[in-house]
């Protein structure tokens, strides 16, 4: 059944017509709100030891793993959980109406987060939660800033500006490293109160100044679609999540029961989700989006993009911390804050790469830019493992440093041409599903990265601390317990900041002299120890992520040539036409 153009549609073109400066409004209060979100997803990770500290919880004690690994993947699992159906519900409510929403309770639980008065577990518990709540609001932030930018803009300027979008997307996951370095030893609160003042301008901003320029199709929401993909979903994520922890005798928990039923239960539902999808008069995620090639090839790039890249800086953080750092002077608490100093190379590299290439995909299309940045980042993860455990780092900053040009060679042109590939009233739901698999592949790829890390210490790093230990006359049955504990508590250890040595010893040095406790808890004993499993565990991560971007390459070709989504062109991708979509 067809339907008249929407003399609101009519009115939104005359308002972008009569309001150029418009475009640049929706593109800076966007920006401010991926570089909040982001940099929040970020501050958390390097300031865990002071947070741990405040409320009186020691994440490395076993019963506690669940609260550090839930501090570190719940804001990552929410929002890739939700973005798709917060993205669809703009589509049909408005999408600006879905991310002014977004800031609010972002802005929100960012100021319950700073002022919780409990401690212990329940104060753990209360921050897991109140991520969780930021992390939806983040999630309406994500699913509608990429539809905001693609209505406000024409064609042949969404590249460039989503180029400068997505520069705060990457820069802020580094930006907050660096803030929570230097924040969180002041006072751990300060690392969700930063966020406030952006926040209440940005909602107050948002509110007064954005419109909906964007086509609106009135429908029913689909909650069986809608649940189905977050039950699904969620147990694929949480199981992946528990399978780098131990369980029983087993260095890690891909043996686990739960973790194969969450996995498994998680694979299932999500089929049954697409079976539905396809029979639903009102789906939460038109399938038949696939069929346009520009889309399903940008997605699918995305996808072993975020599998190559997603665990790397939770590997070059513990590579800094745990070893390279320690080696030239630096003490086990300051390598966060260094750490992520170290890192800038990674986001200046995509500053200047990500608008500039983003503007040059507006004239010769996606392909030729997102193919070539996906490949040379599957080179420079080769380029990695030529590098020693203790390298130059002008080696080291060069290397990363093209990473991050090349990684904004791929990701601002890959948006633009997803975006551009999409009808006007499916771009909040598609802007939701192109994020969903960045942060699903990100979370399994920190996962597929901490497996490989730990098979590779596992193999060599007990018998190396055993006999490093009895060397330096500590007691056998001591040495024996030290050396018999998972392998993932020394990495957590490392990746935290704190002294992996004095975790695993504890009681046992105040029995030793002074000296010999000095060079035990040092800066050289556990990385020597370390440092040749972890060389053996990061060549299997690196060519992992090879592999990831070097299929990502091929699929970054087929997404053909320069494409515009237009309604004549619907027969051709085997969708409705534009009449039956709803749209102006």
């Amino acid at each position: 059944m067809q339907t008249k153009p929407m003399p609101l549609a009519q009115e939104n073109a005359e308002f972008l017509r009569t309001h150029p400066k418009y475009k640049w409004i929706a593109l800076s209060n966007t920006t401010i709100g991926i570089l909040m979100a982001t940099i929040n997803g970020s501050i958390v990770l390097i300031s865990l030891p002071d947070i741990f500290r405040g409320i009186g919880v020691n994440p490395l004690t076993p019963s506690n793993s669940t609260y550090l690994l839930w501090m570190l993947m719940g804001f990552l699992i929410v929002t890739a959980v939700l973005v798709v159906s917060l993205g669809r519900v703009g589509d049909i409510f408005g999408r600006v109406r879905m991310y002014n929403m977004g800031f609010a309770i972002f802005t929100v639980f960012s100021i319950l987060l700073s002022v919780t008065w409990l401690r212990g577990t329940e104060g753990a518990l209360y921050i897991i939660v109140m991520r969780v709540f930021q992390g939806v609001g983040a999630a309406f932030l994500f699913a509608n800033s990429s539809a905001i930018i693609t209505d406000a803009f024409p064609p042949n300027e969404r590249g460039t500006a989503l180029g400068i979008n997505s520069v705060a997307l990457i820069a802020g996951s580094f930006i907050g490293l660096i803030l929570g370095g230097v924040l969180a030893p002041v006072s751990w609160r300060l690392v969700f109160l930063v966020s406030v003042p952006f926040g209440v301008f940005g909602t107050i901003w948002a509110y007064l100044k954005l419109r909906d320029t964007g086509v609106r199709t009135p429908a029913k929401i689909d909650w069986l679609g809608n649940l189905l993909f977050a039950i699904g979903l969620v147990s694929v994520m949480v199981g992946i999540t528990y399978g780098i922890l131990p369980y029983g005798k087993s260095t890690m928990g891909w043996g686990n029961p739960g973790v194969i039923a969450a996995i498994g239960g998680g694979i299932l539902t999500l089929s049954s989700f697409v079976a539905y999808e396809t029979k639903a008069r009102s789906p939460m995620f038109r399938l038949k989006l696939f069929s346009i090639r520009a889309f399903a090839a940008g997605n699918i790039a995305t996808l072993l993009g975020a599998l190559g890249r997603g665990g790397l800086q939770f590997i070059l953080i513990v590579w800094l911390q745990g070893i390279w750092l320690p080696e030239h002077g630096y003490s086990f608490s300051q390598t966060p804050l260094w750490a992520g100093i170290y890192l800038i190379p990674l986001t200046v590299g995509f500053l200047i790469s990500g608008p500039l290439s983003g503007k040059l995909s507006d004239r010769f299309g996606a392909r030729p830019f997102a193919t070539l940045g996906i490949l040379i980042q599957g080179v420079t993860y080769l380029a990695l493992q030529f590098l020693p455990i203790n390298f130059n780092y002008i080696a080291f900053a060069i290397i990363i440093a093209i990473n991050g040009l090349a990684g904004g060679l791929f990701s601002a042109p890959n948006q633009a041409g997803v975006m551009n590939s999409l009808p006007p009233n499916q771009r909040g739901a598609g802007a939701g599903m192109l994020t969903t698999f960045q942060n699903s592949a990100q979370v399994l790829s920190i996962g597929v990265f901490f497996s490989l890390i730990i098979v590779g210490l596992s193999a060599t790093l007990p018998h190396a601390l055993y006999s490093g230990l009895i060397q330096q006359g500590i007691p056998s049955s001591a040495a024996h317990f030290a050396a018999s504990l998972p392998p993932v508590g020394s990495l957590f250890a490392a990746f935290l900041g704190y002294n992996p040595i004095k975790t695993l010893l504890g009681p046992v040095l105040t029995h030793m002299p002074a000296a010999k406790v000095a060079y035990l808890t040092g800066r050289s004993f556990f990385p020597h120890l370390i440092a040749p499993a972890f060389q053996s565990g990061l060549r299997d991560a690196l060519d992992f992520a090879f592999a990831a971007a070097l299929v990502g390459t091929v699929a970054s070709w087929m997404r053909g040539g320069k494409f515009h989504y237009q309604g004549a062109l619907a027969s051709e991708a085997n969708l409705a036409p534009e009449e039956t979509l709803g749209e102006a």
